[in-house]
């Protein structure tokens, strides 16, 4: 990698580890490049990302909104994270690039969209073998038309959205902030009132952006089906490899996901949880450093991002000799009819809330019926107390799609506090944690960890599992991991 300085325009090219460029080579360089193009078309889902621009801008008339995507991330001294562009810009542009900023104007019938880029290097200058941004380093970038053409917007230089941003009026911008440090400097927030440590002008627009994600259309149905197709071959290809009579290390069965994820989709959605043992008590148990162990449980909570970055979020427990134990499935059972009861309840109009009670309500009844409740299940499961949740700290689920917590910035009325509507796509996963130091639970118990759970589609006539591929109770579950397991270990293709 080669470095610039932070004024962005290339250095001399070189780290310490780098020779030097004598004037001839450097002379040399600049010569003989047949010049190249793109066969790019426009995206057939390009009118998705135009009605979403649309909607966004009719909610705020006569303001000029910016919409950044951020850059890459230091991972360690000169070495970055694979980019992966900011979910709202990505929501409402479709673009992947680094460092791009969507600016929407304002006009007399509504919005125009510039997308402000870095173009694909220049032949006339040394960029392109030099900067660390250069074709010759990072592959070829799109020309501003190459890219206009495949993402249906306007587009313009990089290098002039400094200008642009100097133009604006703050009273009446609005910012996407945290993404990009220097737009965040270049367009003053105007005075008033802070929310959750933004202006609340700024924190306005990212609440709009939230809420109109929570309603999916049918394009992002279909990717959101995509990566839970993908993430049940994901699963399916750790059976196979998972022994029935010997340990073997949880990372390994978090890399065999990771290669499912990289060759059908852009990446694992989130850092795989896989738990063995004890470790499925950890509700983010994201070492992955423990081992199966036979006649143990190992709880898996993994999912694929599909190509356009919406992501699947599904939990399996397999036990690893092939067979629940009777304590086993009886705990497993009491967490499948929790979830199943709350699938079944959601429907539109259904608040998020209740939801989680039926849920919850469940899991209070199984801990009654397995002796840990130290009061009634109605007493459990009063707001003033609610003492079952020691063993199940977190609600039912959440919003799923671009983020796999989506719509996090919707106002709680809209979503905690709201009510399920037509095209929502959330989790249902319900779970049971008995940790292995809880002196309150039978010694038996100790170390059982226990979650389900699905990406469901709410629809006019109810839930829609688009995971349904996976097997959820506990008989079909030992025999879905037998039939993978006699199929044997395979490499995506």
């Amino acid at each position: 990698m080669t470095e610039e300085r932070t004024d962005g325009e290339p250095t001399d090219g070189t780290e310490s580890h780098d020779p030097d460029f004598p004037p001839a080579f450097l002379s040399f360089m600049r010569q003989g490049w047949r010049d190249t193009t793109l066969p790019v078309g426009p995206r057939p889902e390009v009118p998705n990302y135009a009605k979403r621009r649309a909607a966004l801008s009719a909610a705020f008339p006569g303001e000029t909104l910016v919409i950044p995507t951020g850059g890459e991330k230091v991972r360690a001294n000169d070495t970055e994270y694979r980019f992966r562009p900011g979910s709202d810009f990505a929501y409402l542009t479709g673009d992947h690039d680094p460092d791009s900023v969507l600016v929407l104007r304002p006009t007399g019938s509504g919005h125009d969209a510039t997308l402000y880029m870095r173009p694909r290097s220049s032949r006339e200058n040394d960029e392109f073998f030099r900067s660390r941004h250069g074709e010759l380093w990072v592959g070829r970038r799109h020309t501003l038309s190459e890219k206009s053409t495949e993402l249906g917007l306007p587009t313009a230089d990089l290098t002039e959205l400094d200008a642009a941003l100097a133009e604006l009026a703050p009273a009446r911008t609005r910012v996407l902030r945290g993404f990009d440090t220097r737009v965040d400097a270049a367009v003053r927030p105007w005075d008033g009132p802070r929310e959750e440590g933004q202006p609340a002008r700024d924190r306005e627009l990212a609440i709009a952006i939230s809420e109109q994600k929570l309603v999916k259309d049918e394009w992002e149905i279909a990717q959101l089906q995509e990566a839970v197709d993908a993430t049940v071959r994901g699963f399916e290809d750790v059976a196979r490899a998972l022994p029935a009579d010997r340990g073997v290390s949880e990372r390994l069965l978090e890399g065999i996901f990771a290669l499912r994820a990289r060759h059908d989709g852009n990446d694992v959605g989130y850092g795989s949880i896989v738990g063995a043992g004890e470790h499925a008590t950890i509700l983010h148990w994201v070492h992955n450093h423990g081992a199966t162990r036979p006649g143990e449980l190992l709880l898996m909570d993994m999912g694929v991002e599909g190509r356009h970055l919406y992501t699947a979020d599904v939990t399996r427990v397999l036990p690893v000799n092939g067979r629940f134990s009777p304590l086993q499935r009886q705990v497993y059972d009491v967490v499948y009819a929790s979830q199943q009861a709350g699938i079944d309840f959601i429907k539109p109009g259904v608040t998020f809330k209740d939801v989680h009670l039926t849920c919850m309500r469940v899991l209070a009844e199984g801990l009654a019926d397995l002796g840990l409740l130290p009061v009634s299940v109605d007493e459990a499961m009063d707001e003033n107390s609610m003492v079952y949740r020691r063993w199940t700290l977190h609600g039912f689920g959440h919003m799923l799609g671009i983020d796999v917590h989506d719509c996090s910035n919707a106002r709680k009325e809209m979503y905690r506090d709201g009510t399920l509507g037509e095209g929502y796509v959330l989790t249902v996963e319900p779970g049971l944690y008995f940790q292995p130091e809880d002196e309150l639970v039978p010694e038996e118990l100790r170390g059982i960890g226990i979650r389900i759970e699905d990406d469901v589609l709410v629809t006019t006539s109810g839930a829609v599992n688009l995971s349904a591929g996976l097997p959820r109770r506990a008989n079909e579950v030992e025999t879905w991991l037998a039939e993978q397991r006699e199929a044997g270990p395979r490499l995506p293709g």
